[in-house]
């Protein structure tokens, strides 16, 4: 009786976690046709978009707890490993398409800052769904986040200079005030307040998705008049950076001798990118039209990491059923 409860439970909490990767991209979507179709309504909150990050990484921080810290001190070679990749594929990447794709310089500014931007929030549900290693996906994103004030600035001011001018002091900091500060909020509610903090974790990720839909929306309305005829380049680079990402993430867990639940993380946390903070960053210092790569990402990560899972389901559904049609 006992395992059929716990099996209907973890059904339960399955389904919610899928129920939760679909709707992401659907209001994120929402939130730029809003932006497109009526740009007045989103501009009195125009201001809004260091805040909204803000609330995004608070709720992260409520999230973390000291097993993430001990998972590191215990297993830091995957996290390492992860990590480097995260902050090596993802930006030379980007470079690369802007070269091959001869991208406008904002267009191609904003690519490579998404690509140095860290971890995405909602990647640690698409481990989950992937069956890959979740405590591992929960590090590997705070570790990269973390290191994001030093990481995201000076590899966009290296990567992405000669195609415009780059603030790395000031976009560093906004990193801080955006990142860290709301991120050791999170974690010091948490150690107060932890019953509170329980209660409210389950409505977290729709939290997040409504506050990076609200982003997206004013990014959109911004550059309303851009958008028309940077739009299909725009997706074109994105889904390429975003598949690139998730090859070779995989790829470099496999050649580096991690598990396959390691290795699918791996894939999951390189291709999935905090494209809120890149939109945010990139249209406070440098274009609302190098904002947009950052947008359309926050979209497509989240339906191409749904499609992810399935597929690596689909694959342990096939290795299952091998060995029973042998014995037949």
């Amino acid at each position: 009786m006992e395992s059929e409860q716990f099996a209907r439970t973890a059904h339960a909490e399955e389904r919610s976690a899928f129920v939760a990767t679909l709707g992401f991209p659907l209001l994120v979507i929402a939130g730029g046709a809003i932006g497109f179709a009526a740009p007045g309504v989103v501009e009195p909150i125009s201001g809004w978009t260091t805040w909204l990050l803000g609330l995004v990484m608070f709720g992260m921080g409520l999230t973390l707890t000291g097993k993430d810290f001990v998972f590191i001190a215990s297993t830091p070679l995957p996290v390492v490993i992860g990590v480097i990749a995260q902050f090596v594929i993802m930006p030379l990447a980007a470079v690369a398409l802007a070269w091959v794709l001869r991208l406008p310089p904002e267009v191609a500014a904003g690519v490579i800052l998404v690509g140095c931007a860290p971890g995405g929030t909602s990647s640690n549900v698409v481990s989950y769904l992937a069956r890959g290693d979740v405590a591992l996906s929960v590090t590997m994103t705070s570790v990269s986040t973390l290191l994001a004030p030093i990481f995201t600035p000076l590899l966009t001011l290296w990567l992405a200079g000669e195609h415009m001018d780059v603030s790395a002091g000031p976009m560093a900091w906004s990193i801080v005030k955006m990142v860290i500060l709301p991120v050791g909020l999170g974690l010091l509610v948490r150690l107060a307040a932890p019953r509170l903090v329980a209660a409210v974790v389950p409505v977290l990720p729709w939290v997040s998705v409504i506050a990076i839909a609200i982003i997206v929306a004013i990014v959109v309305a911004g550059s309303r008049d851009k958008l028309a005829q940077a739009g299909p380049v725009v997706l074109l680079v994105v889904v390429l950076h975003n598949a690139i990402g998730y090859a070779l993430g995989y790829a470099t867990g496999k050649a580096t001798g991690q598990t396959e639940q390691s290795s699918r993380t791996m894939a999951v946390e390189v291709g999935m990118q905090n494209s809120g903070l890149a939109t945010t960053l990139a249209a406070s210092y440098l274009s609302p039209l190098a904002a947009l790569p950052g947008a359309v990402f926050s979209v497509w990560h989240n339906i191409s990491g749904a499609v992810l899972a399935l597929i690596f389901r689909a694959r342990d559904r096939r290795s299952q059923e091998a060995p029973e049609q042998l014995e037949r």
